[in-house]
């Protein structure tokens, strides 16, 4: 196991920024679906985001300072964790890694690699496509002419965006709303093709613990029966 102070400091804080996740996401939804809440429970949904936001700035400052990296090399070597930064509706997805570690430090049993992948995909999914459906609807529901004017609609495009259906019925009409569809079309996409590739390369494995070769046209069949 790595013993960097950067990676000391991911093991220590992971579970607190992951706690801080979705206090993040569930203060931000009561403001985006609680239009009818008392203006006070709204500012202090509100200063409880802000909060957590700020918490996630430090966080990436003190990755900064401890990577030993000049700022543009970090913002290569970690785009991810800008990419989270500027946008802090994706940081609760970091939860995955987070259990992660937490099983890896109590040295645990654990699913298989292949359980595991399709297991944080489907987390993965399930957080996305609730944060993505709340920042579609806080964009389009007031917007003239919007198809999306409920947040059941705006689960319903995420949903079909997400498992890459795209039915067509809905459609986003403000740029920044389109800029989530978009998003979510790319997560979409990355994530069923970590689950069919996982599942593939599965099913490969299981053909040949059996001894048996693939079926005809199957990725890895022209590899041969036997390693």
């Amino acid at each position: 196991m790595t013993d960097t102070p950067l990676a000391r400091w991911e093991r220590r804080t992971g579970a607190g920024l992951a706690a801080v996740s979705l206090l993040f996401l569930a203060s931000y939804a009561l403001r985006v679906l609680g239009e009818g809440l008392p203006g006070a429970l709204r500012d202090l949904c509100l200063a409880v985001t802000l909060a957590a936001w700020a918490v996630f700035l430090v966080d990436y400052v003190v990755r900064l300072r401890l990577s030993g990296q000049r700022l543009p090399r970090f913002l290569r070597t970690h785009w991810l964790d800008t990419v989270v930064l500027l946008l802090p509706l994706l940081r609760p997805v970091r939860i995955v890694q987070a259990y992660q570690r937490v099983q890896r430090r109590r040295d645990g049993p654990r699913l298989a690699l292949h359980a595991r992948v399709i297991t944080y995909a489907g987390v993965a999914v399930t957080l996305l496509g609730f944060a993505g459906s709340l920042a579609l609807y806080q964009q389009e529901h007031g917007a003239p002419g919007a198809d999306i004017v409920t947040y059941g609609d705006a689960l319903w495009f995420t949903c079909t965006t997400l498992s890459t259906v795209g039915y067509g019925d809905l459609a986003p009409v403000t740029p920044l709303g389109r800029l989530v569809a978009v998003g979510v079309m790319v997560c979409g996409l990355a994530l069923l093709g970590a689950v069919t590739g996982t599942f593939s390369s599965w099913l490969l494995q299981a053909f040949a613990r059996d001894g048996e070769r693939p079926p005809e046209g199957a990725p890895g069949a022209a590899s041969g029966e036997d390693g």
